[in-house]
């Protein structure tokens, strides 16, 4: 697709981990089929300092271990497109030398004015950056368009992120502004749309007369790693539900958009965030549980608990794990209960939305074992993508028992199609402007206005416990309080990691 307007392609914080490992292997793989203009320059841009063919060497190597694409015969072509500036990213004096720098870039290579100037920084520089590039006329768009991109998390309370909006929207239109979230540029979760909308067995039950509850789990098995010190100042409210995961359930819950174009269906996202019901201060004990996980043995393996990984506190109170139950005050949704739960040192890693619907109003049959009453309709963001429908079938034999049976899909069975993955499916959505999959000034705002309550309540409620859970775990079992009916638990779709092994059910 030669189609693409030519552009320049500048990451700040280009020699860090992201830059390596996700975004130039992405640039790559979409340099590798086409998508890519010929007219196209990638300068790199940070605070270490490196020569342009050294940069260069960097990103093949990065390009070879974290390759997206098997193809590397072209790593030398592309190559020739990288190049390198050191600047001082605070240092309004340096961005004169940059857009210097850019100009004679696309002078060598007939490139026009278009950039999108993509920040792999700390989000302390969020703000900075744009301004020193305003400073220089580098937000000007008479010779071209420009973009920022923007990676989570935008503020870290609605205090801050008010404030980095003022900050962004003084130099830069909003449709110049991406604010980049991988989890919706995953397949499964653009699939919600397509799941959704293009199947009448489906759309006509998506509303509260057939669903009982909304699940929306995000697990992940490791835990901080090394990043102890950044997750002291995150946790997991924040590190996943206020962008990720309240996406996800925007998605989820959305009504039909008057059509495909970024607008009509980010106005349908918002929407759905400014029909969250608030969660009263009285509230956030019984909509709200928090968790942190503990020493722990894994298959023989000592697990050291949260207060001991590097950069912890000992006294921490940071949350490792959060589950909040929530409703959406409108037409379609009104009152179905919502569950997030999200956590480190879990079982597995999964990330998954399901849908569980309401039981028939008289049941017949009697049940086999591990039988639910309740249709679920699974879909698998992350990892084995794909959609899974349970529901009940006649056991052979005698009699009329009944026994849970699955029908799925993997797209990993799709042999002949290659899943691009979500960074390259993003910079090439950044590439064409279109902005369909990242969040807006407007939703940031909402998501983090609902969230405030519950932050404020952990922060200075000293009643509202901490739970431990130990590592390997689905976390306290107090999460299990948030969902009123006893007859229904949490979906686990694996055993513990202390058993022998793992079963993972789509």
């Amino acid at each position: 697709m030669k189609g693409n307007d030519s552009h320049i392609y500048v990451i700040f914080g280009a020699s860090g981990d992201l830059t390596k490992r996700k975004l130039v292997p992405a640039l790559y793989s979409l340099f590798v089929q086409g998508l890519l203009p010929d007219k196209f320059a990638l300068l790199g841009v940070s605070r270490s300092e490196f020569t342009d063919d050294e940069f260069r060497f960097a990103m093949k190597t990065a390009v070879n271990e974290f390759k997206e694409i098997d193809d590397t015969a072209k790593i030398d072509d592309f190559a020739t497109k990288i190049y390198y500036e050191p600047i001082k990213f605070s240092e309004a004096a340096t961005y004169i030398s940059l857009k210097k720098r850019i100009e004679q870039l696309r002078k060598d290579g007939d490139i026009c004015g278009n950039s999108i100037f993509y920040l792999s920084t700390p989000p302390s520089l969020y703000g900075v950056i744009p301004s020193h590039l305003a400073s220089v006329g580098l937000n000007k768009q008479d010779d071209g368009w420009k973009r920022v991109i923007i990676e989570k998390p935008f503020g870290y309370d609605l205090e801050s992120a008010t404030k980095l909006k003022d900050q962004l929207l003084e130099h830069w239109a909003e449709e110049q502004l991406f604010r980049i979230d991988h989890y919706l540029g995953k397949e499964t979760v653009q699939n919600l749309l397509v799941t959704r909308f293009s199947n009448g067995i489906f759309e006509p039950l998506w509303n509260r007369n057939y669903v009982h509850h909304v699940e929306i789990t995000s697990a992940e098995s490791l835990g901080v790693e090394k990043r102890g010190g950044y997750y002291e100042t995150s946790g997991a409210l924040r590190d996943m539900i206020q962008n990720h995961l309240l996406q996800v359930a925007a998605f989820t819950a959305m009504e039909s958009p008057s059509s495909l174009e970024p607008m009509a269906i980010r106005n349908e996202i918002l929407k759905v965030l400014q029909s969250l019901r608030p969660i009263k201060k009285e509230d956030v004990k019984t909509h709200a549980i928090r968790g942190q996980y503990l020493a722990s043995h894994i298959k023989n393996e000592a697990i050291p608990g949260y207060r001991e990984e590097a950069g912890v506190d000992p006294n921490s109170m940071t949350e490792t794990f959060a589950a909040l139950k929530f409703y959406i005050d409108n037409w379609r949704w009104g009152g179905v209960p919502f569950y997030i739960r999200t956590g480190k040192r879990l079982p597995t890693r999964v990330t998954e939305v399901v849908i569980h619907f309401k039981s028939t109003p008289h049941f017949l049959f009697s049940q086999g074992t591990g039988h639910s009453t309740s249709n679920q309709l699974v879909i698998r963001i992350q990892p084995d993508e794909g959609i899974l429908l349970k529901f009940g079938m006649k056991i052979p034999g005698a009699g009329f028992e009944v026994q849970n049976v699955n029908m799925d899909f993997h797209y990993s069975d799709l042999s002949h199609q290659r899943i691009p993955s979500a960074y390259e499916r993003l910079l090439f959505d950044s590439i064409k402007g279109d902005s369909t999959l990242f969040a807006r000034t407007e939703e940031v705002i909402e998501a983090w206005k609902f969230l405030t309550p519950v932050l404020d309540a952990w922060k200075n409620d000293k009643e509202i416990p901490l739970y431990g859970y130990p590592a390997g775990s689905w976390g306290p079992e107090k999460a299990d309080d948030l969902i009123e009916d006893k007859e229904i638990t949490w979906r686990y779709p694996c055993k513990n990691l202390s058993d022998d092994g793992i079963y993972c059910e789509l």
